[in-house]
């Protein structure tokens, strides 16, 4: 595809000229220094400087925890370092040492003075590189452990903070208490300014005034016209170089994210330029500004990413099953979402960089919390009543997937929670749910996209009718089926990796998970157990979320195996229904094991279980048991599987499907009938689609000795050739079977493709058989004439014709 193809020449180019201008760089900077080498001593030192750091536990914060853990991470790094530059060393005086071999024993002739000597110069300096190696290695697990345990510090501090409660928003005292701390911060505040009035009174100095025109010329540019132009021209390109279909609908969408992520986070870095050209600002609003810029960036990605999911002016691009009318409904929400984390985070900065009370930093979050549960509320009940509309006007929804009602069931949950937690105080808690809903709705809609664009991107390169398609059939020979079979192998391990990479970002976004939540939980219940099982909500809740989550992913991966990569192979119906059975019994099984893993439970403690299960087994359950055995050995062996046809005493049918217990098959007057795997397993069973599913159509035709035979039989072999369901392979026959009782009988053997269909066949040629012979002059012998002649025969004189039409058993 020539997009692709000039996008990944553009990348090319671009990292081919990054040596280019690293080595200019390099020719053109002064030499550095050369670093002193760090002894042990000195890192040692450092972790003494890091620990004491530590001790005092009230001035903790988490950014001088988040310092402390940087430091030791580098000590750590550097303790590795000599290590690894000494072992060489110690190598070398090893191998000298080897040379010169070991000291003579008694008796033997003595050794040169200076062989001995080199020998306890070489001992000597080996022990000692031996020693600082060991006391390198100390040291790295010696930060390992600071590291771990400056975790636990701020795992703690999270959860004093999460836990604080304060005055709620509905008392006097709160109010009371930001207006105090209001007139206290406004010295600061002022301060604040007055130094953004300098930054922006240097920025328009005789030196500045031009490079900051242009950039805030160019930065409203962008705000007023960048993102339409933008957008339009790349959704152009994609529209002329992508084929139609799903991978323009999909590039299209994530390309409207990017304009508006780029457009308005362009916009922004331009106007810190603008201000900061010849680095005037102040240390202060230089702390304040970047932030903004990455704040205004991520605000950007969210609208962008919502405009993507709604695709309100193009309902032919959305990728999302989203009604029109509840996209047009939730077409601001993105953007008012937007501008809501815009201005929260706009004043949070500004209470980090002046230096804020606690109780305006409380009321921060409480408004941000507010608001955005707000929004989130708002857009929950908006969907809610699309919904109900779309039912009034007797049209059906589109079907929701397990995951979209998990989130939304999860985010009414969240708000409740959030608003109940501002109301009662708990505003902390409140603002720390806040954030793990948008920064979880971001990373989802993000993935969301991801995954489409993934799969859309595999389908359209790897689909045989493609032009790359093409390609690699004819270069490689690869078959059509083996194609997309490979097309949706790469896709589900694609969307995996992307799951798996995505998912601690969701449980974790901000730096703390669900772990630290139910930590202080856990202590209520510490002490406690059940026999030898603790009782650790920690370890229920993991448990559970194991669970939920191992089921999902199990689920997902039966309808992907079933609906996508087993029907493009060669593999029978049978078969594909036992492969995806087995995999859900062993996914099960691996699930119930994880969640047993995430209990911590062992097996001392489950013996006691395993002992009353056994005597159940024994008494009860052996036949559940005995069932369950032959449903594996059903799945396994396949002697019968989905779609054969069986038939054992008193049951004959289809197999529909093959459970853990139970077998069923439906029967010829469209019943189910519920069999135990064991009758399969332990009685005789017909099995008429095992070996051969063709079926066999007999017919015996009784005609009267008069008849000439030889036109019967090719009149009856044109009829079994021309019917459109009789097999050439094996072909048909018509044989002269017997001449009794004054008749000729025929019998006429034809095979159709399934045994299913051989009493239609049989009807129809039946039909055809009778229509024709009537044409033909050939009678069929009757039941009457048999009886007649038979009687005739055994009295030994001729019959009489007046007896003819004499019915059977009153001659």
């Amino acid at each position: 595809m020539p997009i692709l193809s000039r996008l990944l020449l553009i990348v090319l180019l671009a990292l081919g000229t990054l040596p280019a201008l690293a080595d200019n760089g390099a020719q053109n900077a002064p030499a550095p220094l050369q670093a002193p080498t760090v002894t042990a001593d000195q890192l040692s030192q450092q972790l003494d400087q890091i620990k004491q750091g530590i001790t005092d536990r009230n001035k903790l914060t988490d950014e001088l925890l988040v310092s402390l853990r940087t430091k030791t991470a580098s000590v750590g790094q550097q303790a590795d370092q000599l290590s690894a530059s000494l072992t060489p060393q110690a190598d070398s005086l090893k191998a000298k040492l080897d040379v010169l071999g070991p000291a003579p024993e008694k008796g033997a002739p003595p050794e040169s003075a200076d062989v001995t000597n080199q020998r306890k110069q070489l001992s000597k300096d080996k022990a000692d590189l031996d020693g600082r190696i060991k006391q390198a290695k100390t040291l790295s697990l010696e930060s390992q452990s600071l590291i771990n345990q400056i975790a636990s510090l701020r795992r703690d501090l999270f959860q004093a903070q999460i836990s604080q409660r304060t005055e709620s928003p509905l008392t006097l005292t709160f109010w009371q208490t930001l207006a105090r701390n209001t007139a206290d911060d406004r010295p600061s505040a002022l301060l604040l300014g007055s130094k953004i009035g300098a930054a922006m009174s240097q920025a328009w100095q005789p030196g500045n005034r031009l490079p900051f025109g242009i950039c805030i010329t160019l930065s409203l540019a962008l705000l007023a016209f960048g993102r339409r132009f933008l957008e339009s021209r790349l959704l152009g390109m994609a529209s002329r170089h992508l084929p139609s279909g799903h991978l323009r609908r999909s590039a299209m969408a994530v390309l409207i994210a990017l304009s508006t992520s780029l457009t308005y986070g362009l916009a922004a870095w331009l106007g810190y330029l603008a201000f900061n050209w010849n680095g005037v600002l102040d240390q202060d609003v230089d702390d304040l500004v970047q932030p903004l810029v990455r704040l205004v960036f991520f605000a950007a990605c969210l609208s962008g990413l919502g405009r993507a999911l709604l695709c309100v002016n193009h309902p032919s691009w959305r990728l999302a099953p989203f009604s029109d009318d509840l996209a047009r409904r939730l077409r601001l929400f993105p953007t008012l979402l937007a501008y809501c984390t815009l201005m929260v985070g706009l004043v949070a900065l500004i209470n980090d960089a002046i230096g804020a009370s606690v109780a305006s930093a409380v009321a921060t979050n409480a408004l941000a919390a507010t608001l955005i549960c707000g929004l989130i509320g708002a857009m929950l009940l908006t969907m809610g009543r699309a919904r109900r509309a779309l039912l009034a006007s007797g049209e059906q929804p589109a079907r929701r997937p397990l995951w979209v009602g998990l989130l939304v069931g999860g985010a009414v949950l969240g708000v409740l929670l959030a608003l109940l937690g501002v109301l009662s105080g708990y505003i902390a808690l409140a603002f720390f749910l806040t954030r793990q809903m948008i920064g979880s709705g971001f990373i989802i809609v993000a993935l969301y996209l991801l995954m489409h664009l993934a799969n859309d991107l595999f389908e359209s390169l790897l689909s045989p009718e493609s032009r790359s398609g093409t390609r690699l059939q004819e270069s490689f020979g690869i078959s059509a089926p083996r194609l997309e079979q490979t097309s949706t192998v790469l896709s589900g391990i694609t969307r995996v990796f992307l799951l798996l990479l995505t998912l601690p970002l969701v449980l974790a976004p901000f730096g703390a998970g669900p772990a630290e939540l139910m930590s202080r939980g856990s202590q209520l219940f510490a002490g406690r157990s059940l026999g030898s099982l603790q009782i650790v909500p920690g370890n229920i809740f993991s448990a559970l979320m194991v669970l939920l989550i191992g089921t999902v992913i199990l689920r997902v991966i039966k309808r992907w195996l079933s609906q996508q990569l087993l029907p493009k192979t060669s593999f029978d119906v049978g078969m594909q229904t036992s492969i995806v059975t087995m995999l859900g019994y062993l996914g099960g099984i691996l699930v119930f094991v994880l969640v047993l893993g995430a209990l911590q439970v062992d097996v001392k403690s489950i013996a006691w279980v395993a002992s009353a299960l056994s005597v159940g087994i024994g008494f009860g359950l052996q036949a559940i048991v005995q069932n369950f055995i032959s449903g594996l050995i059903l799945l396994a062996e396949r002697p019968v599987k989905v779609g054969d046809w069986v038939s054992i005493p008193g049951v004959e049918g289809d197999i529909r499907r093959i459970n853990v217990r139970a077998t069923e098959i439906q029967m010829g007057d469209r019943s189910t009938m519920i069999v135990p795997n064991s009758q399969l397993i332990t009685q005789n069973v017909r099995n008429v689609t095992l070996a051969n599913a063709q079926g066999r159509v007999q017919i015996r035709l009784p005609m009267p000795m008069s008849s000439d035979a030889s036109k019967v039989r090719q009149l009856i072999f044109d009829i079994l050739h021309k019917h459109p369901a009789t097999l050439n392979t094996p072909a048909p026959t018509v044989q002269l079977d017997s001449i009794d009782t004054g008749s000729l009988l025929f019998v006429c053997t034809a095979y159709v493709s399934s045994p299913r269909d051989a009493s239609n066949v049989k009807s129809d040629l039946l039909f055809e058989i009778i229509e024709r012979l009537r044409k033909a002059d050939l009678p069929l012998t009757t039941p009457q004439d048999m009886v007649v002649r038979t009687m005739a025969h055994d009295s030994g004189t001729p019959p009489n014709p007046l007896t003819t039409a004499v019915p059977a058993g009153k001659t």
